[in-house]
């Protein structure tokens, strides 16, 4: 399979509006891939407990931060998210001259949540994510198919003052620091001569395989990929035009823009096919202290509130998913808004008028939405419960809108 899909985005002052830290990322998966947006609670646990993640099991942490992740429904670990100190991840599939094929290990999801459950900045994930490569390596089909579909992963990382562009080649990897500006990725190697951090053996294996001389300036993405720096900048690709558009809105980007940015199709950034996006998650956040939580995605900061209407039915040990030969069979994970999503499609696809009046609500929806969020970030809490129900209920909401005669 091709890499054509993911776009990952992150704008930082002087690009932004307001000192904001703005993180974006279309999740592009197969076209009947459930995603599921989930909540966990900050939890402690006793010394020894072990950790199963979608493949394998590990040494759990003594706690894990609350997090909020977009996911596919049938494995552990998530496509985005962000946690409870606004440290946000991303990631998206990187093939390089390095095989990507091997044995089931850690999947660049599993990588994203325990980067959030376990890091309260975005250089700790960084490091965080590493140490983790470095354990137990990344591996596995990321398809829930039984034709394996593998890759390697680049993570996004952003907080509340500062970004992380992550990119690996199996248990390598080199990682940048963004103090400024935007970045954008989409499923290639971006790093090239600034790197701030890197595996120690990164370049000598690089040497040793006769990619790199040892003594020409080392370029990662020249070393690592498959792509010369022309490809990488080649007019018509998602990179481009994803960086077109934010250089567009520069000194002005907002969580509006981003959006917008998430759903433009003439860029090829919100796909359709059988590789499409399959969800989108926009957050935004302020530099330095903010006692409201400004992640406008992690809003549900309540006591373990579930998020029914877009979690998916768990099938537990009996999961085809946890047996061996794997993906022998399909199970429904359609959560209710999955649901609601997949009859809109076919009403705007069939009844142009309605789907005109349900898209146009949609749209007003999300304009009040946005304005409440506003107030948040601006003007802070006084009372805090009030955030609790508040994703809940945006989501029911929506629900609702799709319900439109």
């Amino acid at each position: 399979m091709k890499p054509s899909s993911c776009d990952t985005f992150v704008a930082l002052p002087p690009s932004t509006e307001g000192q904001r830290i703005i993180f974006g990322k279309n999740s592009d998966r197969p076209c009947d891939e459930v995603q599921e947006v989930v909540y966990f609670p900050a939890r402690d646990y006793n010394a020894g407990e072990k950790l199963e993640c979608t493949y394998i099991e590990i040494e759990q942490v003594s706690h894990t931060h609350a997090v909020i992740l977009s996911k596919p429904a049938w494995l552990w670990g998530a496509e985005m998210g962000a946690n409870e100190h606004q440290v946000c991840i991303g990631n998206e599939a990187v093939w390089g001259r390095e095989s990507a094929d091997g044995d089931e290990a850690l999947l660049g999801m599993d990588l994203v949540r325990l980067g959030l459950e376990r890091a309260d900045t975005a250089e700790k994930a960084v490091d965080v994510i590493t140490d983790l490569l470095e354990q137990h390596g990344q591996g596995g089909s990321c398809m829930e198919e039984e034709c394996s579909f593998t890759y390697h992963n680049s993570f996004l990382i952003s907080d509340r003052t500062e970004a992380w562009l992550l990119e690996t080649s199996g248990k390598l990897w080199a990682a940048e620091r963004l103090e400024g500006g935007y970045r954008n990725i989409s499923n290639q190697y971006g790093i090239t001569t600034k790197i701030d951090k890197e595996h120690p053996q990164m370049r000598e294996y690089a040497r040793g395989k006769g990619w790199w001389d040892g003594k020409s300036q080392f370029n990662f993405a020249v070393v690592y990929s498959y792509m010369t720096p022309a490809r990488i900048e080649e007019a018509g690709s998602r990179y481009h035009e994803g960086k077109t558009l934010l250089d567009r809105s520069n000194g002005h980007i907002t969580a509006e823009t981003m959006m917008d940015i998430l759903r433009d199709k003439d860029s090829g950034i919100n796909m359709e096919g059988m590789f499409m996006t399959t969800w989108k998650h926009g957050v935004g956040h302020t530099q330095g202290s903010f006692s409201a939580r400004g992640s406008l995605l992690y809003s549900d900061s309540g006591p373990g509130q579930p998020l029914k209407e877009t979690t998916s039915p768990s099938y537990g040990p009996d999961d085809p998913v946890k047996k061996k030969p794997r993906f022998q069979s399909k199970p429904d994970r359609k959560h209710q808004l999955f649901v609601k999503h997949e009859l809109v499609a076919a009403v705007i696809e069939s009844h142009k008028e309605r789907g005109k009046k349900i898209t146009e609500n949609m749209r007003k929806l999300e304009k009040e939405t946005m304005s409440k969020m506003e107030k948040f970030l601006s003007g802070g809490v006084d009372e805090p419960d009030l955030l609790v129900n508040l994703f809940l209920g945006s989501v029911q909401e929506e629900m609702c809108v799709y319900s439109t005669k």
